[in-house]
């Protein structure tokens, strides 16, 4: 590490011992709570780095390790008039029918960086901010990532076998597959498939997505079905399969570009906005509103170990949280997965069951 970058890796030491009261940058040696304040704002920071847990409830402290969801957003009708010379009887907005609980499990949230990677960025007056920014942006991508593909917990976690990190924690589309007819669209049982099929023909389960969104949205809560903040999540697959023959019909034709051009500015799905998210499974859809998906962070659980590595040419933050990822109410969320988009005439094969994940140690449902 050259004398400019140690510098400034030193000031960066100093201000984490500062902020979290810690007596000497001695102590960051060791793992060490850190202090609310901070801890809150490094919270923000990972929320604010990414623009989807922008949307969604995103870093929403807890007190204890377990316990029922916190019913975030309003879940019924609270307009009411009582009889002369009664008592009112206001009721709680957030109270759903069905009690979902959450666990916070312990993640790991480790970055290292090698020397090099460092002394290329010692001569920018944003040194520490850089350096800052790669630890928060690496948290936000793997949370989305476990949010979306968690299927278990396990220790030790496999990154070999689980490249999308399935055994870190339990995500909201996993705990949409374990709620049931409640929150899961299962595939066509009377056809015995384990797939959608999606093929203009009529011989499939659904003309077009947008015939199988407009399905879905049936499928929520009577009162959730004309939510005005309803979105389609899906991923990249799923618009590319749907629009890319739109692309190519318009041709070298002005016109058709442009009338092609304002139909991708404005993607929908059964009458409802779509948003791509990383990481979201290919060839599936989820009809919800980013305010009913949350992750729960344990306050005063973040720890933390920030240290240089000379033996190994690198500076390491070992960062750790308990977290939960919670589906606020299953009524305000259908999930379809194995969608099949298929040319005329075609029909396919049914795919190969997925087998039930049976390192699970939470035996958790719902949220």
């Amino acid at each position: 590490m050259l004398e400019v970058t140690r510098e400034k890796f030193d000031g960066i030491l100093k201000k984490v011992a500062h902020f979290n009261g810690l007596k000497s940058i001695d102590r960051l040696n060791s793992h060490f709570t850190v202090a609310p304040v901070p801890a809150q704002n490094m919270e923000k920071a990972i929320q604010q780095s990414s623009a989807f847990l922008s949307e969604i409830n995103s870093g929403v402290l807890v007190q204890n390790q377990s316990g029922q969801v916190i019913g975030l957003g309003s879940k019924s009708r609270n307009a009411q008039r009582n009889a002369p010379n009664t008592e009112r009887n206001p009721t709680d907005p957030t109270d759903t029918a069905e009690k979902y609980e959450y666990r916070c499990e312990k993640t790991n949230y480790d970055v290292a960086i090698s020397y090099e990677k460092l002394d290329l960025w010692a001569h920018l007056p944003n040194f520490q901010e850089i350096f800052n920014q790669l630890i928060v942006e690496q948290e936000a991508l793997d949370r989305i990532c476990i949010g979306l593909n968690g299927t278990s917990v396990v220790s030790p976690t496999d990154l070999v076998k689980n490249p999308m990190l399935q055994d870190v924690n339990i995500g909201w589309l996993e705990k949409m597959r374990r709620a049931g007819s409640k929150g899961y669209l299962p595939a066509t049982a009377s056809k015995n498939q384990k797939i959608w099929q999606i093929t203009d023909t009529g011989t499939g389960d659904y003309i077009n997505l947008d015939q199988m969104v407009f399905d879905m949205n049936s499928m929520l809560d009577p009162w959730y079905r004309s939510r005005s903040d309803l979105v389609v999540l899906t991923g990249y697959g799923m618009l590319h399969d749907k629009y890319l023959k739109l692309i190519g019909a318009a041709g070298n034709d002005t016109v058709k570009q442009v009338a092609r051009d304002m139909l991708l500015a404005n993607v929908t799905l059964g009458g409802r906005p779509v948003y791509q998210v990383p990481f979201f499974p290919e060839n599936a859809l989820c009809l919800t509103t980013f305010k009913n998906l949350s992750i729960y962070a344990q306050a005063a659980s973040r720890r933390r170990l920030l240290r240089d590595e000379p033996n190994r040419d690198r500076v390491v933050n070992y960062n750790s949280v308990n977290e939960a990822f919670v589906v606020e109410d299953m009524g305000l969320a259908v999930f379809a997965e194995n969608i099949q988009l298929l040319d005329a005439g075609k029909i396919a094969e049914p795919a190969a069951p997925t087998p039930a994940s049976s390192d699970d140690t939470t035996g958790k449902t719902g949220g």
